[in-house]
C-alpha cells in the first residue's frame, strides 16, 4: 500500500493486469493487510458526498479505483513460507485456467501508455499458449536478488527456458537474465509447487515449480519493453517517484520546476 506519487504500488499492479485483460484479481494477503480490501471497496458515503458536492472529477477517481466489470477475491496465507506457497494458495480459485502473477513491489511501466508489461506477455502468451516469464539483464553482482534463467534464443526478445535457478551465486549464475515481478504461468505449476522440497531459505519457492515445470512443458523468458522499479528498496521506491512524477500530467511540470531550483 506505499503510495507512488499519487496511488499505492497495489492500483498500478492491478491497473497494469486490467490493461491486459484480466478481470478477476485474487489477492493473497497476509495478517495486517486489511487496508487493500479496504482499498479497493466502494466508499459509498464518500461517493454521495462528492456527487452531492459537484465534484465529478474527484468522484470518477474514486470510481476508477475498481472498475465495475472487476472482480476482486481476497485470500489468507497464514504463514510466510515464500512465492510458491502465495501462489498454491490461489489454486483452487484458479482451477486449470493459465493465470498471472503480478508482484507489486515490482512497479513496471510500459514503454507507451495501452503498452503495458503483462499486456506484452498476454501477447506473448496468445502466440505460444505456454508459460511465459517477463525477464531483464541484471549486473553479475546482483543474480543473488533473482531466479536466473538461461536457454536457446527463439527472436530478439524470446528465449526458450532450459533452466531456471533461484539467486544463484554469480560464479554459479547461468546467465545475467534475471525474471522480474510479472509471470503468466500454466496450472501444471501447482502441481510442481505441491510437490517440490522447501527451497533458499526454507521457503517454497515460485522458480523451483518452474523448473520442475520445464521437464513437461514449454516455458519461455521475454525480454520486455519498458522499466521497472524495485520499490522493495529505498532507491527504487525513490527513483520511481521522481520519474513517475515527472511525467504525471498535472503534477509534472510544476515538479520539474522544483526540481531545477534545487541546489544539487
Amino acid at each position: 500500500m506505499l503510495p507512488v506519487v499519487d496511488k499505492p504500488l497495489i492500483q498500478y499492479a492491478v491497473e497494469e493486469a486490467y490493461e491486459a485483460g484480466v478481470r478477476e484479481m485474487i489477492f493473497v494477503t497476509g495478517r495486517h493487510k486489511r487496508p487493500i480490501e479496504d482499498h479497493f471497496d466502494m466508499t459509498f458515503e464518500l461517493e454521495v458526498a462528492l456527487e452531492n458536492s459537484g465534484k465529478q472529477e474527484l468522484l470518477d477517481v474514486v470510481r476508477s479505483v475498481k472498475p465495475d466489470d472487476m472482480q476482486c477475491i481476497y485470500v489468507r496465507q497464514a504463514q510466510a513460507l515464500g512465492l510458491g506457497h502465495a501462489v498454491l494458495c490461489g489454486q483452487r480459485l484458479v482451477g486449470n485456467e493459465p493465470f498471472a502473477v503480478l508482484l507489486a513491489d515490482d512497479l513496471m511501466v510500459g514503454p507507451t501508455p495501452g503498452r503495458g508489461i503483462l499486456k506484452q506477455m498476454v501477447e506473448q502468451f496468445a502466440d505460444w499458449r505456454a508459460s511465459i516469464l517477463a525477464v531483464q539483464e541484471v549486473p553479475a553482482e546482483h543474480t543473488r536478488r533473482y531466479g536466473i534463467v538461461a536457454g536457446t534464443q527463439v527472436n530478439e526478445n524470446l528465449m526458450d527456458v532450459t533452466r531456471i535457478v533461484e539467486k544463484p551465486a554469480p560464479e554459479d549464475a547461468p546467465s545475467r537474465l534475471g525474471v522480474a515481478g510479472r509471470y503468466i504461468l500454466t496450472a501444471g505449476v501447482f502441481h510442481e509447487i505441491a510437490n517440490q522440497p522447501r527451497g533458499v531459505g526454507g521457503e517454497i519457492q515460485l522458480t523451483d515449480g518452474i523448473a520442475g515445470l520445464l521437464r513437461r512443458e514449454k516455458v519461455f523468458a521475454y525480454r520486455y519493453e519498458g522499466k521497472r522499479y524495485d520499490c522493495g528498496s529505498k532507491e527504487g521506491f525513490l527513483q520511481a517517484n521522481v520519474e513517475l512524477a515527472l511525467s504525471h500530467p498535472q503534477l509534472g511540470p510544476g515538479f520539474k520546476e522544483f526540481l531545477q531550483d534545487l541546489d544539487i
